[in-house]
């Protein structure tokens, strides 16, 4: 059965934001032998996944406040898929006929070098996901062959392909879907690259991919006593 999305929109996401880590080249390549060792006594054979509930969603143009007692934290660029119809036990061949659009996401979480059970304080907190214009997924061409630019204070600080992918866009709706349904207005992103750059109190942050318009938020200080965080 399937749900048609009814416009793709430009503010808050419909639906739940579900953000993926160790699905990039150079980070499980940086992690090496470490994913052997204990807690996690193996590479992941499976999507690692977390979410961004909806207290994090923010536009573009966004002011993301520290959260109490954090000075730094880590801004890693990402395109989401935006789930056009609920989406269940997708075949790889065809996973993509369930993409309505195409997101940028800032993904924004306090640094911790652990990725073992992704910690909901360091990725939850409100506002710590920016998201920028939806494009429909057929107006881009050469998904993986995009490249994502992230730049703080106009000074270019980290850049991506998205052929770093462990697993392409196809491959893991097709995983995700195998084990959960993604409804309409969902959005799974492709992964962050881990230890991503830090940014700070006053400073901004853009996300720069070809097509698409920029993804622009600020870092404000931390919510002061008594103020809502």
């Amino acid at each position: 059965m399937q749900t048609v999305l009814p416009g793709l929109g430009q503010g808050m996401a419909r639906g739940m934001v579900y953000g993926v880590i160790l699905n990039d080249r150079p980070t499980l390549d940086r992690l090496g032998p470490a994913l052997s060792q204990p807690p996690y006594g193996a590479p992941p054979k499976a999507p690692v996944l977390y979410i961004k509930p909806y207290n994090t969603h923010a536009g573009n143009g966004a002011a993301v406040r520290l959260p109490r007692g954090a000075e730094r934290v880590e801004v890693a660029a990402t395109l989401g898929l935006v789930i056009g119809c609920d989406a269940t036990a997708l075949d790889e061949a065809t996973a993509m006929d369930a993409v309505a659009g195409l997101r940028p996401i800032l993904d924004v979480s306090l640094p911790n070098p652990s990725v073992y059970r992704p910690p909901v304080r360091e990725r939850c907190f409100d506002g710590s996901c920016p998201m920028g214009e939806t494009l429909p997924y057929a107006a881009v061409a050469g998904l993986e062959a995009l490249t994502l630019r992230t730049l703080i204070n106009g000074t270019m600080v980290a850049e991506r392909s998205l052929s770093d992918l462990v697993r392409p866009p196809a491959r893991l709706l097709a995983e995700v879907t195998g084990f959960m349904t993604l409804r309409a207005g969902d959005i799974l992103h492709l992964g962050i690259a881990l230890n991503g750059p830090q940014a700070g109190a006053g400073d901004r942050v853009r996300l720069e991919i070809d097509g698409f318009d920029p993804l622009e938020i600020a870092i404000e200080d931390a919510a002061a006593e008594g103020e809502t965080p």
